[in-house]
């Protein structure tokens, strides 16, 4: 038995060593390049706040604001396709698997880059 429970650990041990564990219900497709989490994750959306676009792991499409418009694309706007996402900041968006990124972005991106001194401008 101690035999087993030595060469679990050593499997273990190997295999964190490898890099990324990502869990996804999709099989079979690694992530993007430029995602590489250092330990196990439940992320389904990936946020470039530099450009204000989402990478949707699971459906592997790239979400953003077109004319107003939220779309899904499999490639980035082509005023972004030479954009170098593995060189990029990114954020990982933890605790949100809804289909709805719009209502994500509404909650939590809809003020960034605004600061309380551009809104005290504009009122004066």
């Amino acid at each position: 038995m101690k035999k087993l429970y030595a060469l679990l650990l050593l499997v273990f041990l190997g295999l964190s060593s490898c890099g990324p564990v990502i869990v996804s219900h999709r099989i079979g497709n690694p992530p993007p390049p430029w995602f590489y989490p250092n330990r196990l994750e439940l992320v389904r959306y990936v946020y470039f706040p530099d450009i204000r676009i989402y990478y949707d792991l699971s459906a592997r499409t790239y979400i953003y604001l077109d004319g107003g418009i939220w779309v899904r694309r499999n490639t980035l706007p082509p005023r972004y396709r030479n954009y170098d996402l593995g060189r990029s900041r990114y954020e990982r968006i933890r605790n949100y698997h809804d289909d709805d990124i719009k209502r994500y972005d509404e909650q939590n991106n809809a003020n960034r880059g605004r600061s309380n001194l551009d809104s005290r401008r504009r009122r004066n």
